[in-house]
């Protein structure tokens, strides 16, 4: 076969052991594909690099706007707060209406309502208060003063009602009060009873007397089935002779709120609610705690 001198290119080799070099003969048409792919090759890492490079640019001054922009938006939004604030502080000095004086009335009202929400869940009749008005020989300020004045006091009386007993644990009349009194148990003799005896029917509601805590449920010698509460001060109720018991130690009662309910269990002739108020440990009159007197 007969070879045209521009299709091969011919290289020289010698082998080991012989003198005369070998001619290596390759087509010149593969070293020409060669070529064109190294350039091709080339070419690509080249466009890859740049569109990299341009990518890398554009996302950087794009990042760069977007913080110019953000720095621009709490500018703004700082110059709007400050404007805000100036206006409100004009606005309240302007306000010929005295809204800081009348969101306080409207505090105090709501807090007149729940004391006498308080009252009536005790079986109390509620209290009449007077409407509360500005004070013409004040000034506006002064009469703002004496309203957060007494909203603070309001707030204290709202606490102090909620968790001191007071009114009746049974709407109902006596069936022996507090103090000495025959023995039922054993004629000719008297005893002292540290409580308040309520006439009621079997399975009546006993509701608690003020908000507390309730620290002991359960059979109590006498008082049969028997809860305590424990309210501020060192004072606690006592409600025993139940039936039923609807509440447990550790839980947190509101005033109102029913405990248990009437029974005869324990040292008992019938059924009734043997109620006690105690200071430090020690039984009071609870009549005393029957009125806001």
């Amino acid at each position: 076969m007969n070879l045209k001198q521009a299709d091969v290119s011919v290289g020289s080799v010698v082998g080991k052991n012989q003198l005369k070099p070998k001619v290596l003969q390759v087509k010149a048409r593969y070293l020409t594909a060669l070529k064109v792919f190294v350039g091709l090759t080339v070419a690509l890492v080249i466009a890859l690099t740049t569109t990299i490079y341009k990518l890398n640019e554009q996302t950087r001054l794009q990042t760069e706007e977007n913080n110019r922009l953000l720095n621009q938006v709490s500018s703004l939004k700082s110059q709007v707060d400050e404007n805000v604030e100036a206006l409100n502080l004009v606005t309240a000095q302007k306000d010929s209406s005295n809204s800081k004086a009348l969101g306080y009335i409207e505090s105090i009202q709501s807090k007149l309502k729940t004391i006498n929400s308080y009252l009536s869940r005790r079986g109390l009749k509620s209290v009449s208060f007077k409407t509360i008005k500005a004070s013409n020989k004040t000034s506006k300020a002064d009469n703002t003063k004496i309203y957060q004045k007494y909203n603070r006091y309001l707030s204290k009386l709202v606490d102090n009602i909620a968790e001191m007993p007071m009114g009746y644990p049974r709407a109902s009349s006596f069936t022996s009060i507090f103090g000495y009194r025959g023995n039922p148990f054993n004629f000719g003799r008297s005893e002292f009873h540290p409580g308040l005896d309520f006439k009621g029917q079997m399975g009546d509601q006993v509701k608690c007397t003020a908000s507390g805590k309730v620290i002991f449920t359960g059979r109590a010698g006498g008082y049969g089935n028997c809860v305590r509460i424990r309210h501020i001060n060192g004072i606690e109720t006592w409600y025993g002779h139940l039936s039923r018991i609807t509440v447990r130690e550790g839980q947190k009662v509101s005033v109102g709120e029913m405990v248990g309910k009437v029974g005869s269990t324990g040292r008992s002739t019938g059924p009734h609610l043997h109620y006690e108020v105690r200071r430090d440990g020690k039984p009071v009159n609870p009549v005393q705690y029957l009125s806001l007197n």
